[in-house]
């Protein structure tokens, strides 16, 4: 008796499937560079930085309505085997959790836009050091989704931990400037915000990683 043998995907899917990938890549590539030029605005008071993030925003959503297009108009319309469904599926969730952290660039851009003429806060705290660990999560995520290291993913969210505890570090040494200097309380209550989109961003790379997981094996995995 002969063994069974699977039959290949279609071209026409592959090729939707490369596509679809190529997107969620490009909106990472744009998310990183949001990350940068939102952070540029904040600390360095470039309004000009800022509305460069809030306007680049359209871009994403456009992409990220192509990428939710393409996944529905395949699944309608090639009918996919079982892995590339769970693609399909991965891509799409993926392309929205990309959506959401560009809005918490430009809500970081906003909070930049409302301190420009207001004089730095303590040199902004540790900020840049937030930023920077972010901004290093998105980057490390998006090389493990091109390489499809199911490994990396699971260690970049296990990263996720130094995020929370240096948000929590910052949240609690602006509350007590704040409690110093009244003055400082308007400042202090924006970048306390500032600091939550950056954790959030956090949170959401976790959420890219878990997608991973579900696209190469199947598994739901938690791993926040």
């Amino acid at each position: 008796m002969e063994p069974v043998r699977l039959q290949a995907p279609p071209p026409l899917l592959l090729e939707n499937l490369a596509r679809i990938r190529a997107l969620i890549i490009t909106m990472g590539e744009m998310l990183d560079q949001a990350i940068h030029r939102a952070t540029e605005g904040l600390l360095h008071r470039d309004i000009a930085a800022s509305n460069e993030v809030i306007r680049g925003d359209a871009a994403v959503n456009g992409l990220q309505a192509e990428t939710r297009q393409m996944c529905f108009t395949t699944v309608l319309g090639q009918d996919p085997p079982a892995r590339e469904l769970r693609e399909l599926l991965g891509f799409q969730h993926m392309s929205a959790e990309l959506e959401r952290m560009a809005d918490h660039c430009v809500n970081i851009a906003r909070i930049a836009r409302d301190l420009a003429d207001l004089p730095p806060m303590s040199e902004y705290v540790d900020i840049p050091k937030l930023s920077q660990l972010v901004a290093t999560q998105v980057r490390d995520m998006l090389s493990a989704l091109v390489v499809h290291d199911v490994e990396e993913a699971r260690a970049i969210a296990a990263r996720d931990d130094l995020i929370n505890r240096l948000y929590h570090r910052l949240v609690d040494e602006l509350i007590q400037l704040m409690s110093d200097d009244a003055e400082k309380v308007y400042q202090g209550t924006k970048l306390i915000a500032a600091c939550q989109n950056y954790e959030r961003i956090g949170d959401r790379v976790t959420n890219l990683a878990e997608d991973l997981v579900f696209l190469e094996s199947g598994e739901i995995e938690e791993l926040g």
